[in-house]
């Protein structure tokens, strides 16, 4: 149905050089550079390469296989709680996936509807194929961005910079048959890929994914390099063809109508509701209990002491970790013309036979056909404490790390940490301050500040309970809080993208203002709108922006009581649906923006970068404090302040030591200007 539009050069997958630390001071007359180079195709990848090629930075993007970048290696969905919160920011950025998904999914819905706003969660299903092909179309006619095929061995590594003394500095890599390439910055996106071991019951074999290689030299590099490393596991269900299904008895769950894009810049998704396709809701029995628990023993994957998704965990956890209980089993279509159907829900790793007996005594499965069996993946991961709030490792200067190599789980939280990392690795090769995103102004924020401080022994995954100011960091104002930062400090958003937004927030502004001057008391308004339930006790006037807060007001109804000046402020459903999301929360938000400001207040105190924690001597502070400080690496004294082990006491002592740092220092300077 599909073209896709492939870009082959020439890689030696055969010839294995053995591990090498190379230090060279430049690169050889004639031996490719580029200012960024990305290593891996999947989500982080693309993002990443994508948003360093936006900065202005020439970039490489390697993978083994340029076919396989954009594919959605396990659930065929975007989005959800949490999630989509990711998606609108990603999107703030400029990023491609929310673009993308607008252009390619197959059912769109918004999740938590019953609840506010603020915790919304919109989600697609997307067409696999779909996606591939348009993100391959994306990656491939993005200006100043390279994509070349070849597996990455070894970093070249180079003398610190002068400001970072004892650090050594990436300046490339070094491919599979020995070739060279030489960058300003090196970002490592290898998702399951680090000594990656698929494993379906008691066979398992070496793969990052089902049917490509797992990337061994890197795993082995960053060992060498002292970085501290950890496994985790992850899996997928298996595959079951459509026609083989049973519908007419399950639940069935239709898309919305209409239905909201992810991105900013669409008003709406390629396709009609009506064309979109449903999904089924289907429950575990006791029979599948039975055949997990009768089973162990032919499960390597569920016998490893390795951690798993808490949230998103096989069909085997599930059964042990809550027995006699029901799991719902969503049946998702993988595409329009897709024969597959994805069992969410049922992930699984017992031997392909025992998978088939388990599906058919699912209701609605008696007769299903099992295409291909799930698996499980076991992975290195990073231990993510060792990187920066701009995803730059402690350890080595100008290498970054995105996605599931920092123990992170989901499409989304990957694709977010990609973004992040493609900005920070361009303007780092520029020599610009790196562009962070606080817990203050979004989820990404909250995102990697919990990763690099807390770390994580389980893969993260991003929900919305993780947020404290989640009033604030909705999926509709994502535009507001983020697209002007990053087009003036990073220069990662396009001039388009900047108009609008820029459109969008002055209008928000300007129709606050005047719904507020409106006023009426509360007879006449009981008058204009006999449907709202104002209360008739009010003495003092309410203004239009109060009514607005009733749930049974909107715009629309507004405007027709009041149409002068009102009426234009309906002319963009969108921005009438965000007046309506503003007026409900603000009394809330003046009272949570106290909150932030305090907040604020200790994230904008600095520590300094090169703070000798374990020798500090004009300060007090506990053997365990210095060596979790000197190991996690905090930015500010709102980060140290929630690292494990860190008592409010030290964070006392460490504040006032800073604060006392900086009044020398401004005294010393004083000084200077007078002499």
């Amino acid at each position: 149905m599909f073209s896709l539009r492939s870009l082959r050069v020439a890689a030696s997958l055969t010839k294995h050089i053995p591990l090498a630390r190379i230090s060279v001071d430049s690169a050889s007359p004639g031996t490719p550079h580029f200012d960024v180079i990305v290593i891996g195709g999947g989500h982080a990848g693309t993002e990443a390469a994508a948003a360093a090629a936006r900065c202005g930075s020439r970039t490489l993007l390697l993978t083994h296989r340029v076919d396989t970048i954009g594919q959605m290696s396990c659930n065929p969905s975007f989005g959800g709680i949490g999630k989509g919160h990711l998606m609108r920011e990603v999107d703030a950025l400029d990023g491609l996936c929310s673009r993308i998904c607008d252009q390619s999914g197959i059912h769109y819905k918004v999740l938590n509807r019953r609840k506010g706003p603020a915790v919304w969660g919109l989600r697609a299903q997307i067409d696999r194929k779909l996606y591939k092909y348009n993100m391959q179309k994306e990656i491939l006619s993005t200006p100043l961005l390279t994509v070349q095929e070849g597996a990455v061995e070894d970093l070249i590594l180079t003398e610190p910079e002068p400001e970072h003394p004892g650090k050594c500095r990436v300046s490339g890599v070094v491919l599979m048959d020995g070739s060279t390439i030489y960058a300003g910055s090196v970002i490592l996106t290898t998702g399951t890929f680090l000594r990656g071991m698929v494993i379906i019951g008691l066979e398992m074999h070496p793969a990052g994914r089902l049917g490509d290689q797992p990337s061994i030299g890197l795993a082995q590099t960053l060992e060498k390099l002292g970085f501290v490393v950890g496994r985790l596991k992850t899996g997928t269900p298996p595959r079951i063809a459509k026609e083989s299904i049973n519908f007419s008895i399950l639940c069935k769950q239709t898309p919305d109508n209409p239905s909201v894009p992810f991105s900013f810049i669409n008003e709406a998704v390629w396709i009609k509701p009506e064309d979109q396709l449903p999904c089924y809701l289907t429950h575990t029995n006791p029979t599948v209990d039975k055949i997990v628990l009768e089973n162990l023993h032919l499960n390597s994957h569920v016998k490893e002491t390795t951690r798993g998704p808490r949230y998103c965990p096989s069909i085997e956890s599930k059964v042990l970790r809550f027995p006699n209980r029901v799991h719902q089993v969503w049946l998702e279509p993988e595409g329009i013309d897709s024969d597959l159907i994805y069992p969410q829900g049922l992930s699984v790793t017992l031997p392909a036979e025992l998978q088939e007996k388990m599906i058919t005594s699912i209701r609605g499965l008696e007769k299903a056909k099992l295409i291909h069996p799930g698996y499980g993946v076991q992975y290195d991961y990073v231990d993510p404490r060792q990187i920066s709030p701009f995803l730059e490792t402690h350890l080595v200067q100008r290498l970054f790390f995105a996605g599931q190599i920092n123990g992170t789980t989901g499409y989304e939280e990957a694709a977010a940490q990609g973004v992040i990392a493609g900005i920070n690795a361009s303007l780092r090769v520029s020599r610009k301050p790196p562009f962070v995103i606080s817990r203050t102004e979004g989820y990404i924020g909250v995102l990697i500040d919990d990763l690099t401080t807390l770390g994580t022994s389980e893969p993260y995954r991003m929900f919305t309970s993780r947020v404290e100011f989640r009033l604030s960091l909705r999926p509709d104002n994502a535009d507001c809080r983020l697209t002007h930062r990053a087009y003036k400090d990073a220069g990662c958003v396009s001039q388009q993208r900047y108009e609008r937004a820029s459109w969008m927030k002055s209008s928000l502004e300007e129709g606050i203002s005047v719904l507020k001057s409106i006023e009426f008391m509360s007879s006449k308004w009981k008058k204009l709108i006999p449907e709202a339930s104002i209360s008739m006790g009010k003495s003092l006037p309410l203004s239009a922006l109060d009514v607005l807060k009733y749930e049974e007001v909107d715009m629309e109804l507004l405007a027709k009581a009041v149409p002068e000046p009102l009426k234009k402020y309906t002319e963009c459903r969108e921005l009438a649906e965000r007046l309506k999301i503003e007026a409900t929360y603000e009394l809330a938000l003046f009272h949570q923006q106290q909150e932030i400001e305090d907040v604020q207040r200790d994230e904008a105190l600095r520590l300094p970068e090169n703070l000798d924690y374990l020798t500090l001597k004009d300060v007090s502070l506990s053997h365990e404090a210095r060596e979790k400080l000197h190991f996690s690496r905090p930015q500010t004294i709102g980060a140290a302040s929630r690292i494990p082990g860190v008592t409010p006491a030290a964070i006392v002592n460490l504040l006032r030591f800073v604060k006392t740092t900086q009044q020398r220092q401004a005294v010393l300077e004083e000084l200077s200007k007078t002499d």
